[in-house]
C-alpha cells in the first residue's frame, strides 16, 4: 500500500518518546525547515495554522516563537497526542480533525499557514492549496515543503528512505503522487498566490544518535520548500 497515512495513527502513543527512529527524523527534519522558515517570517502575535499538524512538532516550535497556533491533521490518535503533549508543556494550541481539503475555519482567519510533508499525501491538491488560500488574510504567507517528482527524488524518498535504509515505513509515500514545482506553482497562482523563490531541503549531518539532521541544501531535486503570499496589503 502506498500513501499510507494510517502509519501516524499507529505510533501516536510514541510521537514524543524518541523511541522510533523515522519519528526522530521527522523531528530533526522540522528543526530544519524551521532554520530557514525563521529568516523570512516573524512568528511573533501572528495567527498560525499548521496543516497537517501530526504529532505536533512544527506547531509546538512555533507556538514556543511566540506564535497563537491551531493544528490540523486527519490523524486522530496523533492529534489527541498531540493535544496532550501541549498542555503538558504547558502550551496553548488548539487541535482539530479534518483535512486539508475542507478546512473547518473562516475565510481570512490566519496570518501563516504551514503545510510540510503534507501535499505528496492530499488527493486534491488543488482544492487543498484554494482552501489554505480562503483561510489566509490578504497579505499571508503559505510555508510549505513537498517531494520533486523526478526520477532521482522517487530513488531517494522510497527506494533509498523506504525500501533499503528503512528511515522511513515502507508505503509511506506514493511517488505518483509527487509534486514538480512548475505544477506546483500553477496551483498557487489560480488560488491567488504570489509564489517566492524555492529553495532544497536535505541532509546536512548526523546527529548524536546518528541520525540525520537537514537544512537548506543547493539541490531542489528532492525536497524543496518555499513561501507563497497571498495578494493584497498585509492586515497584521
Amino acid at each position: 500500500m502506498r500513501n499510507d497515512l494510517t502509519i501516524y495513527n499507529k505510533i501516536a502513543d510514541q510521537w514524543w518518546s524518541e523511541e522510533i527512529r523515522w519519528v526522530r527524523i521527522l523531528k530533526n527534519l522540522a528543526q530544519g525547515r524551521l532554520a530557514w522558515f525563521d529568516q523570512a517570517l516573524d512568528w511573533r502575535n501572528k495567527e498560525v495554522l499548521d496543516l497537517g499538524c501530526a504529532g505536533g512538532f512544527m506547531a509546538e516550535a512555533i507556538a514556543k516563537r511566540g506564535a497563537t497556533v491551531t493544528g490540523i491533521d486527519p490523524a486522530q490518535k496523533a492529534v489527541e497526542t498531540a493535544r496532550m503533549h501541549a498542555e503538558k508543556e504547558k502550551l496553548s494550541i488548539k487541535y482539530d480533525v479534518g483535512v486539508g481539503e475542507s478546512l473547518p475555519y473562516a475565510a481570512q482567519t490566519f496570518d501563516i499557514v504551514v503545510c510540510v510533508d503534507v501535499l505528496e499525501h492530499v488527493s486534491d491538491l488543488d482544492k487543498v492549496i484554494s482552501e489554505i488560500a480562503r483561510v489566509l488574510r490578504p497579505g499571508g504567507y503559505l510555508a510549505y515543503d513537498t517531494i520533486n517528482r523526478n526520477s532521482l527524488a522517487r530513488f531517494a524518498a522510497v527506494t533509498l528512505a523506504e525500501d533499503f535504509l528503512g528511515i522511513l515505513p515502507r508505503g509511506t509515500h506514493d511517488p505518483d503522487l509527487f509534486i514538480k514545482p512548475s505544477e506546483l506553482h500553477a496551483v498557487m497562482e489560480r488560488a491567488g498566490l504570489i509564489v517566492e523563490p524555492i529553495v532544497g531541503l536535505g541532509p546536512i549531518g548526523l546527529d548524536k544518535r546518528l541520525d540525520l539532521t537537514f537544512g537548506r541544501v543547493p539541490f531542489t531535486g528532492i525536497i524543496y520548500m518555499g513561501l507563497a503570499r497571498l495578494k493584497g496589503e498585509q492586515q497584521f
